[in-house]
């Protein structure tokens, strides 16, 4: 599955399909600097780039995220 990374906060997002206005499902990012964001696979983004997953777009068991 594709994510959206926020390279500052070290958080994966689900990408913002609902909405295309939105860069992410939770519309956390869409002040985020296109410098610090990444579309990559969720499993990536947590393997390599040691991320956690955002709670608002992830289910609680999925989460481990704010």
């Amino acid at each position: 599955m594709e994510g959206v990374l926020n390279e500052r906060t070290a958080t994966v997002h689900k990408k913002g399909v609902e909405n295309p206005y939105s860069r992410t499902k939770c519309g956390a990012t869409n002040d985020v600097s296109h410098d610090d964001i990444r579309t990559v696979a969720v499993e990536r983004a947590l393997d390599d780039f040691d991320a956690c997953r955002c709670g608002r777009c992830f289910s609680n068991s999925d989460a481990g995220g704010y």
